[in-house]
């Protein structure tokens, strides 16, 4: 890692870090208002869900804006955008004006996620790439982890509470002037479409999909699992922290095993992990070691599978191309993130309550069988670090 410019790493870790802070504190701030507001959970549910969707409706236009604005300037732009749609939020109490601001601040984090992710990939040196986007991920599910301990904190506290929020995402703008400029993406080569890079990239997809849809339903689903399989409801409320905790202890460890021995095995068997421990979910509930170490687990290897479909990005794309597959990225989080949690609720509902693990379950094992597609058709890189 000697060969990374950890000046211009470090600017950008904290600028995006500064984004995951004012992601977590919005997504409970928002909710918490509207239940105070008597909102109905559909309502919340609604709100919640356009931020996805603006997070997939800004997809097909990053590369664009890329193109026209520069790296630089589009994740400023959309730093402002998600400043002032949190902001705004001040002012109404309409929930359906709050819904498109939502759409809106989920469009502007596409764009940073985007960007930032095509970045990072592009100052990571070839032989520690694995470790370097996990110090990435890392910090950002930190700060992310942060932004509900804010919000309780200043729960009460602070008469403009959605102002503040929307002040935190300026923050991120100093360290965003830092990043020399002479490092930044090529904006000028010709940006590639999505659909001539989508075939190339099925287990990167499946990877980051499969994830968006664990992370959701873990946050939405797992306490309420949890408190069925007879877990006490102050506990099971826990469980959720603790696969975030996992998630976010564990992905420099395995970003080195990655680096270590190569990242697409370590890929492949972090899918392996995740179907061998989902199924051990009905049992280890009654076993309170045995639960926190699966959850702990759980956490680690679904988190390390989107932290190595980022790493798998950096190896296969440079340039535009690499912007335009962080791109599809995160329009796959948009897509599982957005519906996961719908079908998910109508199974649970008609199927019963194992219906989540067996819903994460499949979603893992598309994410193996595309691994398995793309070594038959040859898409697979022909190297693999180390």
């Amino acid at each position: 890692m000697k060969h990374l410019p950890w000046r211009d790493f470090f600017a950008l870790i904290l600028s995006i870090g500064v984004v995951g802070l004012g992601l977590g504190a919005t997504i409970p701030l928002a909710a918490l208002t509207l239940d105070q507001r008597g909102a109905g959970a559909h309502l919340i549910g609604l709100v919640t869900a356009a931020s996805a969707l603006g997070i997939l409706g800004s997809a097909p236009f990053v590369t664009g804006w890329v193109a026209r604005f520069g790296p630089r300037g589009t994740m400023i732009g959309a730093v402002w955008a998600a400043a002032l749609s949190t902001a705004l939020m001040q002012i109404t109490d309409n929930v359906w004006l709050w819904g498109v601001l939502r759409f809106v601040f989920g469009a502007a984090m596409g764009v940073l996620f985007t960007v930032g992710e095509a970045w990072v990939n592009r100052l990571a040196p070839d032989n520690s790439r694995g470790r370097v986007v996990a110090i990435y991920t890392t910090s950002f599910t930190l700060f992310q982890l942060a932004g509900p301990a804010l919000v309780a904190a200043l729960n009460g506290k602070v008469a403009w509470s959605f102002a503040a929020c929307g002040g935190l995402f300026l923050l991120a703008l100093p360290g965003l002037g830092l990043i020399n400029g002479a490092r930044l993406p090529d904006s000028d080569e010709p940006h590639p479409r999505w659909q001539s890079v989508l075939p190339k990239m099925p287990m990167i997809v499946m990877g980051a999909a499969f994830f968006a849809l664990f992370d959701t339903l873990i946050l939405s689903f797992l306490p309420v699992y949890a408190i069925r399989q007879g877990i006490v409801t102050e506990l099971a409320l826990l469980s959720a922290t603790v696969v975030l905790v996992g998630d976010t202890a564990l992905q420099f460890a395995m970003g080195w095993l990655a680096d270590r021995y190569g990242r697409r095995r370590v890929h492949v068997a972090c899918g392996v992990a995740v179907c061998l421990l989902l199924p051990l979910l009905p049992f280890a509930a009654g076993t309170p070691w045995l639960w926190w170490t699966l959850l702990v687990a759980l956490g680690a290897a679904a988190g390390a599978i989107y932290m190595l479909s980022l790493v798998a990005c950096g190896e296969k794309f440079s340039g535009p191309s690499l912007t335009t597959a962080s791109a599809v990225v995160n329009a796959s989080w948009g897509v599982a993130s957005a519906g996961g949690p719908l079908v998910t609720g109508v199974l649970m509902q008609s199927a019963g309550i194992q219906a989540l693990p067996a819903v994460l379950f499949a979603g893992c094992a598309l994410f193996l069988a595309s691994a398995w597609w793309e070594r038959q058709r040859g898409l697979a890189p022909a190297r693999s670090t180390p």
